[in-house]
């Protein structure tokens, strides 16, 4: 297994996916920074660091996912490289499963990167203005805690784009999908039932409610590995992708 993942690291590494593991939240950040720049007087700390995890938990985080997916499924579609993998002495579930490992860890990487460039950006801006310097106590732990519930709750998402991506030879249905449930989360915002919406399961870990709250990470993790773990044997069984 270690052996799979680390020739699925090497893919990775030859890709765009580092790219856009740096894009998102840079975008983010620098969005924090001139918004930062705009005002005249100092906010909170949590105000900056929250509504960054926002922006990644509302949108930045489902559209990443279904980049990510589709780049990495097409890294075998593309050059119909199945045949040559499914032929290797390996058990075919590993090939899957260290994709996903890798689809997960990239995702959780973006995550660490959003909080730390957005630190920096609050910091330069208040550097560059000091009237805007931040008030408070900047709680890395708890903004990191954070942002670990929205991965976990994320996970039921993830499994579904990494399904789909897999499972079709054309990135069409998996970029349809993603932008469908990112469509729909967005204009759905403020409807109850999207604590039971995947694309909405992450920025329910900002909300007040407990039960939202819970509701969302609960189905979203517990939920989430049972398809992640389905997909994988699903896939591994399959003789044509």
């Amino acid at each position: 297994m270690l052996a799979v993942l680390a020739v699925e690291l090497r893919k990775l590494n030859r890709s765009l996916a580092l790219l856009l593991a740096l894009a998102a939240p840079t975008l983010i950040a620098i969005f924090v920074f001139f918004n930062m720049l705009r005002g005249d007087e100092p906010r909170p700390w949590l105000m900056y660091v929250q509504g960054a995890t926002a922006i990644w938990a509302f949108f930045m985080l489902p559209m990443s996912v279904t980049a990510l997916t589709a780049l990495v499924a097409h890294m075998e579609h593309g050059p119909r490289a199945w045949d040559h993998l499914r032929a290797l002495p390996v058990a075919r579930w590993k090939l899957y499963a260290a994709k996903a490992v890798c689809v997960l860890g990239v995702v959780a990487a973006m995550s660490v990167l959003n909080l730390v460039l957005t630190w920096g950006a609050v910091t330069l801006a208040a550097t560059l203005k000091p009237a805007v310097a931040p008030t408070g106590v900047f709680d890395l732990a708890g903004q990191a805690i954070l942002l670990g519930r929205v991965l976990l709750a994320a996970i039921l998402m993830i499994a579904i784009q990494f399904w789909v991506a897999l499972r079709f030879s054309s990135f069409v249905p998996a970029l349809a999908i993603g932008i469908g449930g990112t469509f729909f989360s967005v204009v759905a915002t403020s409807a109850k039932q999207g604590v039971f919406f995947p694309w909405q399961m992450p920025v329910n870990m900002l909300g007040t409610e407990a039960w939202r709250v819970n509701t969302a990470l609960g189905l979203g993790c517990g939920l989430g590995l049972v398809v992640l773990v389905a997909a994988i044997a699903h896939l591994s069984r399959r003789e044509v992708i």
